[in-house]
């Protein structure tokens, strides 16, 4: 079976749709050891595809941020009142600077948000010019796991925490099975594997369970630890999702 090349690489996580179109253009894509010289060429689903020296270079450049938003900040564009969590991305409020990373404010621009966090909702936040990254966090079949501590108000009974576990349905549609651990009486860790809007609050509505605090703790692999609240840091080179 043929196939545009484009497409191939951006559903085998090289880069997105768009860059690899990007690539072409530049005469820096190669398949079977063949040079693609423009757009809407074919290939066969197993070619062994690969990226040239400059489209490498590039991939490099792009950054991800991990930042730990606080409340009152929205994800994406500011709302009336509210500023936007991206404006926190300042020289002044990077935590542990890199010497070999110093900071830009090019690594503002076309910064892609990895999973939302409402105005009442703080934690982890990804923010990446990486289109492979951003597939792999948000694409419509990604597995990553996001992890959050939940604070409730009403009856966290055992017939609550199996219906928040599995069998809820939202805008119709059901919900991947979560992981939902007690901690307390009043406090849950949810794990979840996809990102509804509001999706952790709606679910506690729909068991009769209040939220009043939420915190995102990790996404995949990488976890909130130490980085204060309103600072941020960059993806390290040994760091992955």
């Amino acid at each position: 079976m043929m196939q545009r090349i484009s497409k191939i690489m951006a559903q085998r996580g090289m880069c997105s749709r768009r860059e690899a179109e990007k690539f072409i253009d530049q005469r820096q894509v190669k398949v079977n050891g063949k040079l693609v010289e423009q757009q809407g060429e074919q290939a066969p689903l197993d070619a062994h595809i690969e990226l040239l020296s400059h489209a490498k270079k590039t991939q490099k450049e792009k950054v991800t941020i991990l930042l730990n938003k606080p409340l009152g900040y929205v994800s994406n564009l500011p709302e009336k009142g509210y500023k936007a969590a991206i404006e926190l991305i300042e020289k002044d409020n990077e935590f542990e600077p890199d010497k070999n990373k110093p900071f830009s404010p090019f690594h503002r621009k076309k910064l892609a948000v990895c999973g939302r966090l409402d105005i009442n909702s703080k934690g982890l936040m990804v923010l990446s010019q990486d289109g492979t990254v951003v597939k792999k966090l948000i694409g419509p079949d990604s597995r990553i796991e996001k992890e959050y501590l939940v604070y409730v108000e009403g009856d966290v009974s055992d017939a609550v925490l199996s219906r928040l576990r599995f069998g809820l349905v939202l805008d119709d549609k059901p919900l991947k099975k979560a992981k939902v651990t007690k901690l307390t009486s009043s406090l849950l860790k949810i794990i979840l594997q996809e990102g509804k809007k509001r999706q952790i609050r709606r679910m506690c509505e729909l068991v009769g369970l209040k939220v009043t605090g939420l915190k995102r703790v990790r996404i995949g692999k990488i976890m909130l630890g130490n980085l204060p609240e309103g600072m941020w840091r960059y993806l390290k080179s040994s760091e992955s999702f």
